[in-house]
């Protein structure tokens, strides 16, 4: 698989590239956020409670109906990072403030974010976020576990 991305974004790192997708997300900036992913049909994305979103015109046309509705106050509260050669997966607790009727709340989403290098610098593949809940999820986050 040829990963292409566009020239007019050069991440050194993954922490820089998801630094600028929460940024991207924050500013509800479509064209900002559509530069730091992968120009490859393989590239996928799960908003919570959302489909699966395969291919660069599925992630922007999700992207453009989430920020339809205006930005999107959220926060990386805790990342877990596993990198290797030319690959980083990050585990994020996303803290998103939401308004309501009783005043602004937060809720909580567990998310991956999927970086791979290219040649144009490091390009995301793979957004994937499931509600987390009202409640914030503790430490459980930063203590090992067993997956099966």
């Amino acid at each position: 698989m040829a990963l292409r991305a566009p020239p007019s974004v050069l991440a050194a790192t993954p922490d820089e590239l998801e630094q600028q997708f929460y940024e991207a997300l924050q500013q509800a900036d479509l064209d900002r956020m559509m530069r730091l992913w992968a120009d490859d049909e393989h590239v996928h994305c799960v908003h919570p409670g959302g489909p699966r979103l395969a291919g660069p015109a599925e992630v922007r046309a999700g992207f453009a109906a989430l920020f339809d509705r205006g930005p999107v106050d959220v926060h990386p509260q805790t990342v877990r990072r596993v990198v290797a050669e030319g690959a980083a997966v990050h585990s994020v607790l996303e803290r998103v403030n939401v308004p309501t009727e009783r005043g602004p709340r937060s809720a909580w989403v567990f998310a991956t974010n999927v970086y791979l290098r290219t040649e144009q610098g490091w390009r995301l593949v793979c957004h994937h976020a499931s509600p987390g809940g009202a409640d914030k999820p503790g430490d459980a986050i930063d203590a090992p576990s067993v997956l099966h």
